[in-house]
């Protein structure tokens, strides 16, 4: 039991990064726009959050850090898909290449090339901050986590709300599905698909900060480990809606979590083929569902304001 309970407890602190970047990638989609560079604006956002962190002492600044790098970092993808009408699997692929090489350059120069691995303390759990006790599974499922894993869920509620429930988020929704309509209707599609380029860079820019300001206190090349890329497959597991990429980043955390036990146990197996597990569910689960794509009609397709 004891097991599954921190089982449990590691699949949560596992989804939350997915959670950001997978909301990120929603957001993204549901405005039109194909993004396969989170992995690289999530590298970044983790760099900038450890090193703001270690400077100000403040893991909550550090995150704040991270949103505002993925914003600025996305603003290259979005001048260049948006107002260029690029293509975006391409400029999507450059942010990959151009932002973990942008950081690895910027941790190098301020540390300098073999430098001792640099630490910061990480952010407070709630029950830490007000003094609750954990001694059973519910409280510690319920309490001892970071602020960062409260907000994800609360991303998830909102966003299922906004989509679903408000006018706003129709006419968001319809700028993915058919944009030249849209503009017919008055609604400002170009505005539209960079603020969602801002909201995607923030997201995935805060999912990258967790990682060195709530899960691990150190920064390293690939700490993001791929999770961008499970993150796209997140939201064609989840249909792209709020609801379904929570339970498809829970699932994919769950792999990731299971994972890092059974390295652990004395199986005989060799370490790397339990790495594998998340990966392989990936592909499993594009091999099943992803052939059914469901996703916004206009995904993809760049926006030229002149057509008819």
């Amino acid at each position: 039991m004891e097991f599954v309970a921190n089982l449990i407890l590691a699949t949560v602190r596992m989804a939350t990064p997915l959670i950001f970047l997978s909301l990120a990638e929603l957001y993204s989609q549901r405005a039109g726009l194909v993004h396969i560079g989170l992995e690289g604006l999530a590298a970044i956002g983790s760099l900038v959050g450890f090193l703001v962190s270690l400077i100000t002492g403040s893991p909550t600044l550090g995150v704040l850090a991270g949103a505002a790098v993925g914003i600025l970092v996305n603003m290259i993808f979005a001048y260049a898909t948006i107002t260029l009408c690029a293509e975006q699997i391409v400029y999507g692929m450059a942010i990959n290449i151009f932002a973990p090489a942008l950081a690895a350059f910027i941790y190098r120069v301020y540390f300098g090339a073999g430098s001792e691995l640099v630490q910061v303390g990480l952010m407070s759990t709630l029950a830490a901050t007000f003094g609750v006790s954990t001694d059973g599974f519910l409280s510690r499922l319920l309490l001892d986590q970071t602020p960062m894993v409260y907000l994800a869920f609360l991303l998830v509620i909102f966003t299922v709300i906004y989509f679903g429930r408000t006018r706003s988020g129709l006419n968001y929704k319809a700028v993915g599905e058919y944009p030249k309509a849209a503009a017919t209707l008055g609604i400002n599609v170009i505005g539209v698909k960079y603020a969602a380029c801002v909201i995607c860079g923030a997201l995935a820019g805060m999912g990258g900060a967790y990682l060195t300001t709530c899960y691990a206190n150190t920064y390293a090349d690939g700490i993001v480990s791929g999770r961008g890329f499970i993150a796209l497959a997140a939201v064609i597991f989840g249909r792209w809606t709020g609801g379904g990429v929570l339970l498809a980043c829970l699932f994919f955390g769950f792999c990731d979590a299971l994972q890092i036990r059974l390295q652990v146990g004395s199986f005989g197996v060799p370490y790397q083929f339990f790495q594998m597990i998340p990966y392989v569910a990936t592909v499993v689960v594009l091999a099943i569902i992803g052939a059914k794509k469901a996703g916004p009609k206009g995904s993809g397709k760049p926006y030229l304001k002149e057509e008819r």
